[in-house]
């Protein structure tokens, strides 16, 4: 039995491989170590939508870097990834009071998207919890400028000035909102009826006056008729020959007889010396 240092080595085993080595080969194998260690921490894959913002001291380096392999010096340098896709979120329900004094709850949806990573970065603490703020912030702002009416009309108007105004509140932090959309409106139940009433009310009078016209234009066109029928006599038969034939077709038992308006004009004409003389007998 050999004891080497607080080994205790029997009779055919052997010491262990790093105590037969050489201590310059243990520290080349140890460097080596550390060596794969560090390039592994240096070594960074970002995707085709990420981008890295590195700083080095404390400061940040003018270009961004990205997609693909990056390598920074570590400990000195320090990566922060930002994610270049179109981000979706949804505003809460907020409480606005409209140009006219309604008070509603509206709803929308913000898609925005960073187009400087390093801006989105150095510019502002946290550019999502901006970006959700500024949308809140100017949904109530733009809504309680404008009446009911125009609220639910004009959306697309609407959608357009909130997506200005937000995209200039975010140009400076490399932020491009490119959409906001009005979700939903909620009105109150007691301005629901009011405006059920309301359009109740605008599709009777569009009733009235469409039904007005109708008289009116019929009028016009008997009028017309009785015209032709003033210069033309012939067309009276014709008329009431027309009339005999509609009546022919129902199955009924009424017999219809024309009567020409010149002979009771005739007799007219014949009793009325006689109503004469007899008035003055």
């Amino acid at each position: 039995m050999v004891i080497a240092g607080h080994w205790i080595v029997g009779p055919g085993q052997s010491l262990p491989a790093f105590l037969t080595m050489e201590p310059l080969t243990t520290f080349f194998l140890f460097l080596i170590f550390l060596l794969v260690i560090w390039v592994l921490r240096c070594l960074n894959i970002l995707r085709e939508y990420e981008r890295a913002v590195v700083f080095r001291l404390g400061r940040v380096l003018k270009k961004e870097k990205g997609p693909g392999i990056v390598l920074i010096l570590w400990p000195i340098d320090k990566i922060i990834k930002v994610s270049l896709r179109v981000t979706t979120w949804e505003v809460p329900s907020q409480d606005v009071i409209t140009r006219d004094n309604v008070s509603l709850k509206v709803n929308a949806v913000v898609y925005f998207r960073v187009v400087d990573a390093i801006k989105a970065i150095v510019e502002v603490e946290s550019f999502r919890f901006a970006v959700e703020q500024a949308a809140q912030t100017g949904l109530r702002s733009v809504l309680g400028e404008v009446e009911l009416d125009d609220l639910l009309s004009q959306r697309e108007a609407l959608n357009k000035k909130l997506q200005i105004i937000l995209d200039e509140h975010t140009e400076p932090w490399g932020i491009k909102v490119s959409t906001v959309q009005l979700k939903q409106v909620d009105l109150p139940q007691e301005m629901q009826r009011a405006i059920a009433a309301q359009a109740e009310a605008e599709r009777e009078r569009r009733a009235k006056i469409i039904a007005a016209e109708g008289e009116f234009q019929a009028a016009a066109k008997l009028a017309e008729a009785a015209a032709v029928l003033n210069r033309e006599p012939a067309a009276i038969t014709l008329r009431y020959l027309q009339t005999l034939i509609e009546i022919g077709v129902e199955k009924n038992t009424t017999i219809v007889f024309p009567l020409p308006m010149d002979l009771l004009g005739g007799l007219g004409l014949k009793l009325s010396p006689t109503a004469s003389v007899d008035a003055k007998g």
